[in-house]
């Protein structure tokens, strides 16, 4: 693994992918007229291919050229683009037309400017598309528990490459989404039991408007 890559080595899905797909996939199948599927960080590919198994027309966007290699080998079915959220979203509609939904799973926890990504997002959906975002849960309880049990350099993992760098709430993810050009639409937590789940995922709507970008991070 070099600096400017995730680690991805091979076409294995991730821990996080046998739980969360399916929720991903119920999520989508609950809306109406999604067809077209942007996967926003789609590593090796292999929650693309549960989404084109499941009967939607996925395409893949990755901004780690080794996840891309392998996920274009291992699903030729399913286009990948080599791009991040920090490029101009037109870089992406020169090649495919808008998408119907956005799905993002556990990325935004490992992104400097995390507010990139549902501008990205909405940028690429057309009116009224959805965005399904998870991240890793944290809530009282959880963080209790983690504190109890000294979990908490184990939880932050801070000598991984490319690790987490963002923890979100509910709360904090809903502000996030809800100042950069989303309606909220649902809540769930997936994996062990809740208010200790490993992962949230939070659905929203695009808005008409987005709201001008902050000045103090505004690009040059």
């Amino acid at each position: 693994m070099t600096e400017d890559t995730y680690g991805w080595r091979d076409g294995a899905p991730p821990h996080t992918c046998g739980y969360l797909a399916p929720a991903i996939i119920r999520v989508l199948r609950r809306l109406d007229g999604v067809d077209r599927v942007l996967d926003l960080g789609a590593g090796n590919g292999s929650l693309c291919a549960e989404v084109g198994r499941a009967g939607f027309r996925a395409v893949g966007m990755e901004s780690d050229a080794q996840g891309v290699a392998i996920a274009r080998a291992q699903h030729p079915g399913i286009r990948f683009h080599c791009l991040g959220v920090d490029e101009d979203p037109l870089a992406l509609l020169a090649q495919e037309s808008r998408f119907d939904a956005v799905i993002s799973t556990e990325v935004i926890e490992h992104l400097f400017a995390p507010h990139r990504l549902p501008r990205f997002a909405a940028a690429v959906l057309k009116p009224g598309g959805a965005l399904i975002i998870s991240t890793p849960y944290h809530g009282y309880l959880k963080n209790l528990a983690l504190s109890i049990f000294d979990k908490w350099d184990d939880h932050h993992t801070p000598l991984w490459h490319g690790g987490h760098i963002k923890f979100w709430s509910r709360a904090t993810l809903g502000q996030l989404l809800e100042e950069n050009g989303f309606e909220l639409t649902g809540f769930e937590g997936v994996g062990r039991v809740p208010h200790l789940c490993k992962s949230m995922i939070m659905g929203a709507r695009k808005r008409d408007v987005v709201a001008p970008e902050p000045a103090e991070i505004r690009s040059p």
